[in-house]
């Protein structure tokens, strides 16, 4: 993130009207927007989408933002607000539950099939199947417990912010944070390898690849690249986390795909900028 001197020059410069101000603001927080929004619907080509439908919301309510708090937690809050209503996605229209999660594990479909990884590195589509699986388990919540389980566990946001993002009293927010994490623990304790359960990536790998839960030609989290450590920063320091819940840990934080930045790069330049100018709306 910029520094605040920076960031208030180059705020001050988009809201009158200059495009690359404008295009350096909304490619500071593209990243933070589409990490949150891959964990909150759990796709790569769902989480592009609302990365989008995101900044165009942050560009057209620029002019309302008044410093009150870090812009970094004013997009949070735009971005929590859009993924937590969000009724489009391939988990809104196949909703996901623990309990179903777990019996697909505990099923015998994953035993008894030929080799489907295509000539490529199995490790890396059991990779490609971790990364997978840690987004889709989050789906296994609802949008709500997801969010404050994302904000506290994988982003490491102190309460007093997340309880701004989230329009909450960080009382409040530990509570439902301490709830959330007890029912992740729970299942993972009972199911993930990693916590002791039956399930092993590199033993579905096959699974997963039949029933179209990866692309041994097209492994996008594995395409994805990592974000710099200084991107994954985030004031405030970090809750005890339940050692479970450090299975998440693996997921990195990513720099949002190309076409994310090219899209910015044409909307500053398209009739929706002159929209971000005049500052129609309010806070989102």
């Amino acid at each position: 993130m910029m520094s605040t001197t920076h960031e208030k020059q180059l705020l001050a410069a988009a809201v009158a009207g200059d495009e690359q101000a404008l295009e350096q603001v909304l490619h500071s927080v593209q990243d933070m927007v589409f990490n949150l929004s891959l964990r909150m619907l759990g796709t790569i080509p769902d989480a592009e989408d609302a990365a989008q439908e995101i900044l165009i919301k942050v560009m057209t309510h620029l002019s309302s933002f008044r410093g009150d708090s870090a812009l970094s937690t004013w997009v949070y809050r735009i971005a929590v607000n859009h993924l937590t209503s969000c009724q489009k996605g391939m988990f809104k229209d196949h909703p996901l539950s623990f309990e179903e999660y777990g019996a697909d594990i505990l099923s015998d479909r994953a035993h008894g099939l030929p080799d489907l990884s295509g000539g490529v590195d199995r490790a890396l589509l059991a990779r490609e199947l971790k990364l997978s699986c840690t987004c889709v388990m989050l789906q296994c919540l609802d949008a709500p417990s997801r969010a404050v389980y994302i904000l506290g566990t994988m982003f490491g946001l102190d309460s007093r912010t997340a309880a701004q993002i989230l329009g909450t009293t960080p009382q409040a927010y530990r509570q439902n944070l301490s709830r959330t994490r007890k029912k992740m623990a729970a299942f993972l304790g009972a199911y993930c390898g990693l916590g002791g359960g039956p399930c092993r990536c590199a033993d579905r790998v096959d699974y997963a690849v039949a029933s179209h839960r990866i692309d041994p030609q097209d492994p996008g989290f594995c395409a994805l690249h990592p974000a710099s450590p200084q991107a994954t920063v985030h004031t405030g320091a970090m809750e005890e986390l339940d050692a479970l819940s450090q299975v998440f840990a693996d997921l990195p934080h990513y720099r949002s795909p190309q076409q994310v930045s090219d899209w910015v790069h044409q909307l500053v330049r398209s009739k929706s900028f002159r929209t971000a100018v005049n500052g129609q709306g309010g806070d989102a």
